[in-house]
């Protein structure tokens, strides 16, 4: 079978001028921001180079196909296949030369991020964490000279603070960062992370980046699981063409953003994006009632035997559990009652559609940093309106602590080593360690340890 390309696929046209630069070249780039600036206004301007994260394979495989790749709309009944040519250039995140080429172009205007919550390396103050081995090796390599193309960054604000160092040093223009991340103001955390690796290499650097990069804030939310050999065949039938890079997501998706462009953007709301004064409301109903309920699923669904979100949203007694979490959740939020009762409404049907095989182990990664997000801001707003903490977020830590002590999904934590001999033994002690853990202090809440404690002791009864 003929493999996709641009030569095979004519109405995709030649590549277009590289105006935007995106880091994470992963599925759901080509989900998201890929698929918005396809079908911005004036897509045929803003062509994207795309970088990988932490492997080659992605960027070897749009690299063989011109960029192009199919994306699957998967629906309750059928699919939906659209070849996508948005992204002009896949690049081997290691590769030095081709990053500071891209900064270093004039006509680059904005910057896209898709690296996860882990891939800010935060401490506990949600500082960059300098002690970190990958942020340490990246602060001595930047301080050595800039022309060394056969050395890269490894994290997301070394490589940010490398690309900038080298736009400084050609004297190029300001430009956005937009970071893609599930982090509640994550232009902030953004900025604040680059400016900390800039000030530990060259403070005149952050000086420089202080005053001509522009960090926009975003929300955004397309469900795209890991694609199959089966996907790839039907794609192959559904198209003419062998594509191993198609991508699977939903059709729903969702894309707020707050901030300045210096040198101009997409124009992604044709394609729906929404562009507000303050997108903080939005990202805590996205974190708190979408991430904060698949966390849930994740470790509770996990324990009573289900694999993915579908088939544990399914489950009267999951659903239960969602739907108490959600109400719990919802008077901390900033937003109209009858819009977060549609988005829950939605939230349903998006998750209930069994053709979208969203697995719950994937979801389960990374523990510690999620529920920082998605839990912990819960409980501390409605503290500060005097309400208790709720006995579903209770149920919710439990859940997780029942994870740590290797119930349910397999764990997958960079905090594993520290967390999972706190989580051992009598239930109470080991609730009080883990939640001082995940937020130093949340553990001196008597009544909050007791019902984790009780929570766990249930989940491990089911187990059982």
């Amino acid at each position: 079978m003929t493999r996709l390309s641009r030569r095979g696929w004519p109405s995709a046209g030649p590549p277009r001028p590289v105006h935007l630069v995106h880091l994470g070249l992963g599925a759901f780039h080509r989900a998201h921001q890929a698929w918005y600036t396809e079908h911005a206004a004036d897509s045929a301007a803003w062509g994207i180079a795309a970088f990988t994260g932490r492997t080659p394979a992605a960027a070897a495989e749009l690299g063989a196909q011109d960029g192009l790749f199919t994306l699957v709309e998967r629906g309750p009944q059928d699919d939906r296949m659209e070849v996508v040519s948005s992204i002009s250039a896949a690049h081997d995140g290691a590769d030095a030369r081709a990053w500071a080429a891209c900064f270093t172009a004039p006509e680059v205007a904005l910057i896209t991020l898709t690296v996860t919550e882990a891939g800010y390396h935060l401490d506990a103050s949600g500082q960059l964490d300098l002690g970190a081995a990958e942020v340490a090796a990246d602060v001595a390599l930047l301080r050595g000279p800039l022309d060394r193309p056969d050395a890269s960054a490894r994290t997301m604000a070394g490589r940010l603070a490398q690309g900038l160092a080298a736009r400084r040093a050609a004297g190029g223009e300001p430009l956005a960062v937009v970071p893609c991340d599930n982090l509640i103001g994550n232009g902030p955390a953004t900025r604040a992370a680059v400016l900390r690796m800039c000030e530990a290499v060259d403070p005149s650097l952050a000086a420089w980046v202080d005053v001509q990069v522009a960090f926009v804030s975003t929300v955004v939310d397309r469900i795209t699981p890991a694609t199959t050999a089966g996907d790839l065949a039907r794609v192959e039938a559904g198209i003419g063409r062998q594509d191993l890079a198609a991508v699977v997501t939903e059709p729903f998706r969702e894309w707020v953003l707050c901030g300045d462009f210096p040198l101009g953007r997409p124009g992604w709301e044709a394609a729906g994006a929404r562009f507000v004064a303050d997108e903080t409301p939005f990202a805590e109903r996205k974190l708190w009632l979408l991430n904060g309920g698949h966390s849930l699923l994740a470790y509770a669904g996990s324990v009573l035997g289900h694999a993915t979100v579908a088939s544990a949203v399914a489950d009267p007694r999951c659903r239960g559990w969602l739907e108490e979490w959600w109400d719990a959740a919802t008077p901390a939020l900033r937003l109209p009652v009858a819009e977060v009762t549609g988005y829950r409404a939605a939230l349903i049907e998006r998750w209930s559609n069994p053709r979208i095989g969203h697995p719950l182990r994937l979801i389960a990664r990374d523990g510690s940093f999620k529920l920082a997000q998605r839990v912990v801001p819960v409980l501390r707003r409605l503290r500060e309106g005097g309400r208790p903490a709720p006995a579903a977020a209770a149920r919710l830590l439990g859940a997780w602590l029942t994870h740590l002590r290797g119930r349910g999904a397999e764990l997958s934590d960079p905090r594993a080593a520290e967390l999972v001999p706190l989580a051992a033994g009598d239930r109470r002690r080991a609730a009080r360690a883990v939640l001082d853990a995940l937020a130093p202090g949340l553990g001196a809440d008597a009544e909050l340890v007791r019902q984790v404690a009780e929570a766990c002791r249930e989940l491990e009864g089911v187990a059982a």
